[in-house]
């Protein structure tokens, strides 16, 4: 039998994470945007598994940078 594969733990997936409701309320007043009009990840994305998701919440992906050091993005949670 095969054993499961965590794709989280891989070193090309960066580090998701699911904003609290306040993070969330802070990002969308700071960028004056709604969750709607942020790019969509789905709730099925292999990346959010450990992260207990629902449509509308709003993940923060961090990502390494060459000449950033680390660059953050944000993604809308969506079911389609």
């Amino acid at each position: 039998m095969l054993e499961k594969f965590n794709v989280t733990e891989h070193v090309f997936v960066p580090e998701h994470k699911k904003l609290t409701q306040k993070e969330k309320e802070e990002i969308l007043k700071q960028y004056g945007i709604t969750v709607k009009q942020l790019p969509k990840i789905l709730t099925a994305d292999p990346a959010l598994a450990n992260l207990d998701v629902k449509q509308g919440d709003v993940i923060k992906i961090s990502r390494p940078s060459p000449t950033a050091g680390e660059t953050e993005y944000f993604r809308g949670v969506v079911n389609e």
